[in-house]
């Protein structure tokens, strides 16, 4: 009997001391600051120009404004540091590229600032809209009025599309063609063959996660053949053809590597030098920057390519002359109204499986071997 009275006494002694030590912990972790080297992660949706919520942004907008009855169009660049996660844009346009201020995109909703200079007066417009079903819309404000914005993501083409150089290999004899694979708006893609004994077709091509297959046929009626290509594709083709006959190594490089990709360039002028940019699609269709190229012609290392202009009923023509050498860019823009100088320098991307695999401590030179596939345009 008196064992037990002398216990309650001690369980309510420890749990009372229990009590104060949880307490003690608690409020030392309250008082203890967030290390800086470990930032809280927001929620998903609440970070401003940060984190996956504005992977949906990211890219190529092609963008169509409206004012006064009045239409142009313009590219809305977005793209994300990969170190910070911070969100940044550019406004790309006939007249140049403009960086964007306070880029924002958060549970869909689009903000940011332009400021442009005109006749040497500068000027802030401020937009605001929404991504909803793979479009954005919105409303450019600006000093000489608003501006209905209506924009729609500009499609990459399939790494597959272009025109290569093949080689084959079969035993000891080895043949060479080209091989040309383009894309319809949806993305269809289609082919041909040419070879010094003339064009077949290109059937049944699918790619997908750097794996390309297709069918080869050559011939007409009782004479046709078959055969069908497996390959991969990473800085060129390689895959093997396989037919009744056999089995064919098969090679081959991209035609017009050394343009392809974007370019940043400088445009001389009397009143100072002005930024640019140069989009060299695999199939040598391009953009400058909102206005399209038909065909980009790469001889050798001689670059020319023609755009065309439409105010209204008038036309307005541009003819560009240049030299690629190395990463590097150079030759004159002409139109009606004389010759500017043209500077550029290649973008090179370095791909993920490039940082992965880069020894700790060392930096990415951003250079690639001359005439290896760039990245993804």
């Amino acid at each position: 009997m008196r064992y037990q009275l002398l216990r309650k006494p001690r369980v309510l002694l420890s749990l009372v001391v229990i009590v104060m030590l949880v307490a003690q912990v608690s409020a030392q972790s309250a008082a203890t600051p967030a290390r800086p080297d470990r930032p809280v992660r927001p929620e998903r949706g609440q970070a401003r120009g940060r984190g996956r919520g504005s992977m949906g942004i990211n890219g190529d907008w092609k963008i169509t404004m409206e004012n006064n009855n009045r239409q142009t169009t313009a590219i809305l660049s977005f793209s994300i540091n990969r170190e910070t996660r911070a969100l940044a844009g550019n406004w790309i346009s006939f007249r140049g590229i403009t960086e964007l201020k306070d880029v924002a995109f958060e549970d869909n909703k689009l903000t940011f600032k332009q400021t442009t200079q005109f006749r040497g007066q500068e000027s802030t417009s401020e937009f605001a809209g929404t991504l909803k079903d793979g479009k954005i819309t919105g409303t450019l404000k600006r000093d000489r009025g608003d501006s209905k914005v209506v924009g729609e993501r500009v499609i990459r083409l399939p790494r597959c599309v272009g025109s290569w150089a093949m080689k084959i290999t079969a035993g000891e004899r080895e043949y060479s063609g080209t091989l040309t694979i383009t894309a319809d708006k949806e993305r269809k893609l289609s082919g041909k063959w040419i070879s010094r004994r003339g064009e077949s077709d290109v059937r049944d091509i699918t790619y997908e996660r750097g794996r390309l297959t297709f069918k080869r046929v050559i011939g007409t009626g009782d004479n046709k053949r078959e055969s069908t290509f497996e390959g991969t594709l990473r800085q060129g083709i390689t895959g093997v053809f396989k037919s009744e006959r056999g089995e064919a190594q098969a090679t081959g490089e991209l035609i017009g590597a050394a343009v392809i990709g974007q370019w940043n360039l400088d445009i001389a002028s009397e009143r100072g030098s002005r930024k640019q940019r140069l989009k060299v699609n695999s199939d040598l269709s391009g953009m400058y920057g909102s206005m399209p190229i038909e065909k980009i012609n790469l001889k050798e290392n001689q670059v020319s390519f023609k755009i065309v202009m439409k105010f209204g009923e008038r036309e307005f023509e541009m003819n560009f002359k240049g030299e690629i050498k190395e990463d590097k860019l150079t030759g004159e823009m002409t139109t009606s109204r004389g010759t500017r100088k043209v500077t550029g320098k290649k973008i090179v991307r370095i791909s993920s499986r490039t940082r992965r695999t880069r020894p700790t401590g060392t930096r990415p030179t951003g250079t690639r071997p001359t005439g290896t596939r760039p990245a993804d345009n």
